[in-house]
């Protein structure tokens, strides 16, 4: 697929996300958030769901856990710019609680199809949900002991012909700062996988 083709595919499945009815998170937000970045980017960043400064701005990772995620990327000689960036579920999720299995198989198409289109080499998981739905979508047992998010966060995982690098979500380092230097010591590796 050329860039004109992802582009116009993007578009399209924009469009879906952005019209989507199919839960009640379409009743409580204010927008669906579409992925955003390099439409040919060799990395594919998962976060969970919009917070509430990015429902409110219409943009990935504008509030807290954005300036820490900019700030990981800039110490790991990370591009913003070059990379893509989306979520496992669309819509931000009322007073930050988990998601529901029907709010992520809602939304589960939506990724599938910018995976496909944006076709990265590395899928970063960010987080626990996003680790869990990603690894089972490669046909992984996230219910097995050595699959647990404490096990392969920040490990290479070849999965179904695709490489997962799971990585804590950049929230946690808001709540933590101690998981700051190993987080770090996670996206320069995930810069020298490139």
């Amino acid at each position: 697929m050329n860039l004109i083709e992802k582009q116009e595919s993007l578009d399209f499945l924009n469009y879906q996300i952005r019209t989507c009815e199919k839960c009640n998170l379409s009743v409580t937000r204010k927008h669906a958030l579409t992925g955003e970045g390099n439409i040919d980017a060799k990395v594919l960043f998962v976060a969970l769901s919009p917070g509430a400064k990015e429902d409110l701005g219409n943009k990935m990772f504008i509030g807290p856990s954005g300036k820490v995620f900019d700030r990981l990327l800039q110490t790991a000689g990370i591009d913003r710019k070059s990379v893509y960036l989306t979520n496992l579920v669309k819509c931000i999720l009322p007073k930050n609680r988990k998601p529901t299995m029907e709010e992520i198989e809602s939304c589960s198409p939506f990724l599938d199809d910018e995976i496909s289109i944006i076709q990265p080499q590395i899928i970063v998981p960010l987080g626990y949900y996003a680790m869990h739905s990603i690894i089972t979508k490669y046909h992984a047992d996230a219910s097995s002991p050595e699959m647990s998010f404490k096990n392969i966060n920040g490990k290479l995982l070849l999965l179904d012909g695709m490489k997962i690098f799971p990585i804590t979500h950049p929230s946690a380092l808001l709540y933590n700062t101690t998981f700051e230097p190993a987080t770090r010591e996670k996206y320069i590796k995930l810069k020298s996988l490139l």
